[in-house]
């Protein structure tokens, strides 16, 4: 039985991202959701987006084992792999954020200040992460504004309801 290995770059090329777009969505949600943090705010932030990110990462792979693919696929060890791979964008998206709420200290920025920062790099990924799925699925230029613009919209959409819940 001879075993076939996926090489990085086919792995690259077949990759879906749209995790990274619902990650990024997921980590703006996060940290509008964490305007009441405790003594240590930045750490509490980046321990908060990190493991929400790895939560929703499970719970994804879990639904996709244990959902579409048990019905279609046995499971076996590279199946588990897989999908574990396939939705990694998810916490992939949280670390930007992460970092900039990590970093915010070193840019003099107050807590508000990390939270807006953090909130913008998430609401930059999102795009980015729509983008990058729009190109990998070979989409057209056109459409890579369209999704660019859509998922920025509704970045704003968050922005705005953060704006709204503070004020």
């Amino acid at each position: 039985m001879s075993r076939t290995r996926t090489r990085p770059a086919e792995r690259r090329k077949r990759a879906d991202y749209t995790g990274g777009v619902y990650g990024s969505m997921l980590a703006a949600s996060v940290v509008i959701g964490a305007g009441s943090l405790g003594e240590f705010p930045r750490a509490e932030l980046v321990l908060l987006l990190l493991l929400t990110g790895v939560v929703f990462w499970f719970a994804h792979v879990h639904a996709q084992l244990f959902g579409a693919r048990l019905a279609h696929q046995s499971l076996n060890r590279r199946v588990v792999l897989r999908v574990c791979r396939e939705e990694w964008p998810i916490v992939n998206a949280a670390v930007p954020p992460a970092l900039a709420v990590a970093v915010s200290p070193l840019l003099g920025l107050d807590v508000l200040g990390a939270l807006w920062l953090a909130l913008s790099v998430a609401v930059a990924g999102q795009v980015g992460w729509s983008v990058a799925a729009a190109h990998r699925a070979g989409a057209s230029r056109r459409l890579m504004i369209i999704t660019a613009s859509v998922n920025l919209l509704l970045g704003l959409l968050i922005i705005a309801l953060k704006l709204f819940l503070t004020h």
